[in-house]
C-alpha cells in the first residue's frame, strides 16, 4: 500500500514566498500529458507513487486534473498539492478525496518524498536569483528516481516551458506549443522559464536556440498551406541536425521540442 504524504503542519517553515495564484482549467494540460507520457515509467517503478503539485493556487483545480491525468497512468497514486497560503489549502479541502489532499508547504516539499513534483508558474514570480535554491530544494527531496518539473505558461496554455530536473541536476527543456494559434517559435519567449527568461539575448545559448526554430520555421514555409504541424516537424527535424534534440516525430507533431539542458543553460 503505497505510504501516505506527510502533513506540513508542525514541521519546518515553508519554504517560498506566496503567489498570485491565478489559474484556469486546463492550463496545464499540455504539461500534464508531457508528464503522463514520458515520466511514466518513473511513476509505474515507484514504490510510493506519491505526486506533489506544488503552488496549485487560489483553486485546486489543476491538482484536480493533474490527479485524474496520472490515475489513467497508474490507479493508486496519491497527489499532494502543496501551497504556502494556508487560506488556499482550507479552500482547497473539499476537492480532497482518496489519493488526492492538500497541505501547506514550499520548495521543502512539507518533508515528503515524492517521485514526482510539479511547479507550474511559481517560480515566474521570483526573482531569477532564487532559482538555484528552489531547485536544489526540490531535487534534495525527490525520492530515489524521482523528477521534477518546473515551468511555466501562458493564461491559456498555448505556450509553455518546462525543465525535467533530477537529482543530479537539470536534464532538459522542452518547448510547447498550440500550434494553431503561433505565429513564429520564439513567440514563446515571453513564457521561458525563470532561469531563461532575462537570458533571452544575443551571446546566451536559449536565444541562438530561438533564433535556430525561427530561421527553420522560415525555411519551410512552403508547409504552411499543410498546417502549422507539418510546418513545426519539418522544423524539429532541421533544428534536429545542429542541436541536441531529444525527441521525436510523435512529440514534433504535438507542437513540442526537447533539448539537452546542457545546450541552453545560461552562460557564465
Amino acid at each position: 500500500m503505497p505510504k501516505q504524504p506527510r502533513l506540513a503542519a508542525g514541521r519546518a517553515r515553508a519554504l517560498g514566498i506566496p503567489t498570485r495564484g491565478t489559474t484556469n482549467p486546463n492550463r496545464l494540460r499540455r504539461m500534464d500529458q508531457w508528464i503522463a507520457a514520458r515520466l511514466a515509467a518513473r511513476l509505474g517503478a515507484a514504490d510510493n507513487p506519491l505526486v506533489i503539485d506544488l503552488g496549485y493556487g487560489d483553486s485546486p483545480v489543476t491538482a484536480v486534473e493533474l490527479f485524474t491525468r496520472l490515475r489513467a497512468v497508474r490507479a493508486d497514486v496519491h497527489v499532494l498539492g502543496l501551497e504556502i497560503d494556508p487560506d488556499r489549502v482550507r479552500a482547497a479541502e473539499p476537492a480532497a478525496g482518496p489519493g488526492l489532499s492538500f497541505a501547506r508547504g514550499g520548495f521543502e516539499l512539507a518533508g515528503n518524498r515524492p517521485v514526482l513534483v510539479r511547479a507550474a508558474n511559481v517560480l515566474r514570480q521570483y526573482p531569477e536569483s532564487a532559482v538555484p535554491a528552489a531547485w536544489a530544494s526540490m531535487q534534495s527531496g525527490l525520492a530515489a528516481g524521482g523528477a521534477a518539473v518546473e515551468g511555466t505558461c501562458d493564461e491559456l496554455g498555448r505556450r509553455g516551458t518546462w525543465v525535467l530536473l533530477e537529482a543530479s541536476g537539470p536534464q532538459s527543456l522542452t518547448i510547447s506549443c498550440r500550434l494553431n494559434f503561433l505565429h513564429r517559435p520564439s513567440d514563446v519567449a515571453d513564457r521561458l522559464v525563470k532561469a531563461l527568461i532575462h537570458r533571452n539575448v544575443a551571446g546566451e545559448p536559449i536565444h541562438a536556440l530561438l533564433q535556430a526554430m525561427d530561421s527553420a520555421w522560415d525555411l519551410h514555409a512552403g508547409l504552411a498551406p499543410f498546417g502549422p504541424r507539418q510546418r513545426w516537424q519539418a522544423m524539429a527535424a532541421t533544428v534536429a541536425e545542429s542541436w541536441p534534440v531529444l525527441d521525436g516525430p510523435a512529440r514534433h507533431r504535438l507542437g513540442e521540442l526537447t533539448v539537452a539542458w546542457a545546450a541552453v543553460r545560461p552562460s557564465a
